[in-house]
């Protein structure tokens, strides 16, 4: 198992215990493919700065280039991720620079829809703003039962970004979506099972073993039709029902010639009558 740090090479204004050789992510990489990527600025309830996205960028390009099978992506301390950290000095306020620092923070999203393995969020404490907006662009999301989900953003004169705006609506529907971004109310990790937005709920402190149970799973999965599977479901909220019928041709007739289906198949014309479920 190796554990790197993935510096950005400055400490973080208005956060003294940041120093340059404090990690603000963590990315470990274990032997069955799985990587942990960890935000790590407990002191902060891993508030989001650009230097975090900075460096939570270059660990997600890092499990690509890596090939890792599944990422697991967690927070250190007493929460996931409480948002952003409004003590940090505020970015210059001119219209290019914001764009250029919005565009960063949303590609987070675009580089986990678009990595070719799972990312499934383990999620405790708190994951409000950015840190719920993180949760939800993940493939699985696994919830503590002391999580508290919310989106502040409106409250406090700001705007949701990471594509809110079209997951949030898709998963809960719009009218609830209003409600969950205008009034900005917290909501608990059942609630959020119940709305869809939580694969499972753990026991407290149990998160991150429960999703390195899912990791594990998706890693043993064969990697090609898993990464056509997550590509199916994403593409399939961008698009109309025709255009998502016709990559769905497409996609069955790769892994029709992948040769990944070989050993399931031949697997399961073995097996006995009742175990004979599924599949085309």
């Amino acid at each position: 198992m190796a554990i790197d740090t993935i510096p950005t090479g400055a400490a973080d204004s208005g956060s003294p215990a940041d120093g340059a050789g404090d990690p603000r992510v963590t990315y470990t990489v274990l032997h069955r493919g799985i990587a942990y990527i960890r935000l790590s600025r407990p002191h902060r309830l891993n508030a989001v700065t650009e230097r975090l996205v900075d460096d939570l960028l270059s660990a997600l390009r890092r499990a690509a280039d890596d090939k890792v099978r599944a990422v697991v992506l967690s927070g250190a301390g007493r929460a996931f991720c409480s948002g952003h950290d409004l003590k940090a000095e505020p970015a210059p306020a001119d219209a290019a620079g914001t764009r250029a620092r919005l565009d960063r923070i949303q590609d987070v999203t675009r580089l986990i829809r678009n990595a070719p393995f799972p990312v499934v969020a383990a999620v405790h404490g708190y994951a409000l703003g950015a840190g719920c907006e993180f949760a939800l662009s993940c493939d699985l999301v696994v919830a503590a039962e002391d999580t508290r989900f919310g989106f502040p953003e409106v409250g406090v004169g700001l705007s949701v970004t990471g594509g809110v705006s079209r997951l949030l609506t898709t998963a809960v529907g719009a009218i609830k979506a209003k409600e969950l971004v205008m009034l900005g109310e917290h909501f608990d990790a059942r609630e959020a099972q119940r709305l869809g937005l939580v694969t499972r709920v753990s026991a407290p402190g149990q998160h991150e073993a429960v999703a390195t149970d899912l990791a594990s799973t998706l890693a043993e999965r064969p990697p090609f039709a898993l990464a056509l599977a997550k590509e199916l479901m994403d593409e399939g909220l961008d698009g109309t029902v025709e255009q998502a019928l016709a990559r769905e041709v497409s996609a069955a007739q790769l892994t029709g010639h992948s040769g990944e289906h070989d050993r399931p198949r031949h697997a399961f014309t073995r097996s006995p009558a009742p175990a004979r479920e599924g599949g085309r």
